[in-house]
């Protein structure tokens, strides 16, 4: 037995219906095989789905919700990546045909942190005269780590909003996963909107490291630390022509301030402008760089991390 809470057997047992109807309407059948895993400490389950049909051209495209070409909702592959933490497509050899591998974590369900590592503070606001703001905010915190970021959809309004709602969902569904598998599965998951850049932060407190990773102009910024920050940033959009993001690990102090904003705020104000601001709570300091450097005519959104006083 595995522990999988109901609700998670329910998603996992969705998955394994989504890629059995694949069989069925693609490639008249095939087989499922289902695997207890065990990697890193953790314990998961993985399902593979197989088959010897005519195979899909473009995988990742049919990732996308509402591409079919069996007269379907589209929404199979789509469906078994947001509710699986890892999705592969294998190539078969000497065969065409599909070879599906997906993962299933079980998560640690405590909730409690006697130890308060991080303080955080948000600050967002939308594009001047609209109602929607297209950025999102990243912040959860788990057994021995946190994460935190900010999704930016592309342009303003509805549509950019509905593209930064779909990652941060996908997201909230797969926080304690890798960066990288957490860019790819929103890149999948944004392919059926305009797209998003984002920038990601995830805190190790054994081992008091940050590790960044970005793609897009989504500023991060880390102040404070014992080193310059040498962070890659890749160009590209999330659900378009998104490249692998770079991974960078940072030593993580108690003096350290890490501060990721959206292309919303003015990204070339200097470190003695914000000096008087440091010794500030995250929210204070947040809200402060809003103020004085977010554009109008953008949305704009800061996020704030620093060690928690003792």
């Amino acid at each position: 037995m595995i522990g999988f809470a109901p609700v998670e057997c329910e998603e996992i047992g969705l998955a394994v219906t989504e890629l059995a109807s694949n069989l069925t309407k693609h490639a008249g059948g095939g087989e499922i095989r289902l695997l207890a895993i065990e990697a890193d400490s953790r314990v998961g389950i993985q399902i593979e789905s197989e088959d010897n049909g005519p195979g899909i051209s473009d995988v990742e495209r049919a990732v996308t919700d509402g591409y079919s070409t069996a007269g379907s909702l589209g929404a199979g592959l789509g469906t078994v990546n947001r509710l699986m933490d890892e999705l592969e497509f294998r190539a078969r050899p000497h065969s065409a045909g599909l070879h599906v591998v997906c993962q299933r974590w079980l998560r640690s369900r405590v909730k409690n942190f006697p130890v308060r590592w991080l303080e955080f503070g948000a600050a967002t606001r939308a594009c001047r005269m609209l109602p929607e703001n297209g950025d999102a905010i990243i912040l959860r915190q788990w057994e021995g780590h946190a994460l935190t970021g900010v999704i930016d959809g592309l342009g303003h309004g509805q549509f950019a909003k509905k593209a930064s709602q779909a990652a941060r969902q996908y997201i909230e569904q797969h926080f304690d996963q890798p960066l990288t598998s957490l860019f790819r599965g929103v890149g999948r998951t944004c392919r059926a909107t305009r797209g998003v850049v984002m920038a990601l932060a995830r805190f190790d407190f054994a081992r008091q490291t940050l590790a960044v990773a970005s793609i897009g102009n989504v500023e991060v910024r880390l102040i404070g630390g014992t080193e310059r920050p040498g962070f890659v940033v890749r160009r590209g959009v999330l659900g378009l022509n998104a490249p692998d993001p770079v991974v960078t690990e940072h030593p993580w102090t108690s003096t350290s301030i890490l501060i990721v904003h959206s292309d919303g705020l003015r990204a070339h104000w200097q470190g003695d402008e914000f000096q008087n601001l440091a010794r500030e709570a995250p929210g204070i300091i947040a809200l402060q760089l809003l103020r004085k450097f977010g554009k109008t005519e953008d949305d704009a959104t800061v996020v704030v991390a620093k060690g928690a006083k003792p």
